[in-house]
């Protein structure tokens, strides 16, 4: 058995992902609170928006929480029917951007580590440009398909009043300009970050790109080495040295780790002794009509 004492140091915790530079990616904007949603009808338009695009609202307790596609991107198609009851968080529209982004899948392990936030991101394009800093777009959660409404049918001339044979009949109705969405919904996507670079950084579609992650930093921060902690998130435990060489095994609430140490954020002063390793955590129950070995 070996020793180690606590120190303070500065942490981050990095997630590093592989991505490749894509034109006009699309991405999804999450519900801001929960409630019901209501769309609005968001017409058609030629060229990229060079405003904000208003596309609905959540409603809660008799009031609106707008949703707004950022100027630079269009809407790409709802993710919800209309009126669902959604919660904060949960994909309800998505929208293409328009130019070069940056895009990166994501497994299901990295996305809990990336949902707890996205301080910031750095990206290296492979034998180009970086690293330089990227703006995410959007949610990180995978997307169903995009759905977009037709346009509603053009009013119809009023009908004649057949209990007046001397009404004059109605004049025709002008011909009306033959209304056609020219928008194709958006597909279904993965779990993946999007970001954009900044305007003076050249891009080529298709090229390779590594992108490093923050989700959170800590300053002078509480650390133990991993080996003298039984657990990684949230709950662990440390076995801490008395005077006479007894263990006590002590709960402890832990932070970031960067693999090497992990924060302690409660349960010790930072003056104790821990033994190396760590406590063993205690097996789970035994199903019934198992045996051990």
């Amino acid at each position: 058995m070996t020793t180690a004492t606590l120190t303070r140091q500065d942490l981050t915790n990095k997630v590093t992902l592989n991505g490749k530079v894509t034109l006009n990616p699309v991405f999804g904007l999450v519900a801001p609170i929960n409630g019901e949603v209501r769309y609005l009808e968001v017409k058609d338009q030629k060229g990229t928006p060079s405003k904000p695009t208003r596309v609905g609202a959540v409603w809660a307790a008799g009031k609106p929480t707008h949703v707004e596609v950022p100027a630079g991107s269009s809407f790409a198609g709802r993710l919800v029917d209309d009126r669902a009851a959604v919660t904060a968080g949960m994909p309800i529209v998505s929208a293409k951007y328009g130019g070069y982004g940056i895009v990166a899948d994501i497994d299901g392990a990295q996305a809990y580590t990336l949902s707890d936030g996205l301080a910031t991101v750095r990206v290296q394009i492979k034998s180009g440009p970086g690293p330089f800093d990227c703006a995410v777009l959007g949610t990180i959660a995978a997307l169903p398909p995009g759905t977009i409404p037709e346009p509603p049918a053009p009013p119809q001339a009023p009908a004649p009043n057949p209990g007046d044979p001397s009404a004059p009949p109605a004049p025709p109705a002008p011909p009306q300009p033959e209304q056609r969405d020219t928008r194709t919904p958006s597909d279904a996507t993965g779990l993946r970050l999007v970001c954009t670079a900044p305007a003076d950084v050249k891009l080529i579609n298709g090229a390779a790109a590594t992108l490093e992650v923050v989700t959170a930093r800590a300053s002078q921060a509480l650390v133990a080495p991993v080996e003298a902690v039984a657990g990684r998130q949230g709950a662990g435990k440390v076995d801490v040295l008395g005077p006479d060489g007894a263990r006590e095994t002590k709960d402890v609430v832990l932070g970031l780790t960067d693999g090497r140490v992990v924060e302690i954020k409660s349960g010790l002063t930072g003056t104790e002794t821990l033994a190396v390793p760590g406590p063993n955590l205690p097996p789970g129950p035994q199903q019934p009509g198992v045996t051990g070995p």
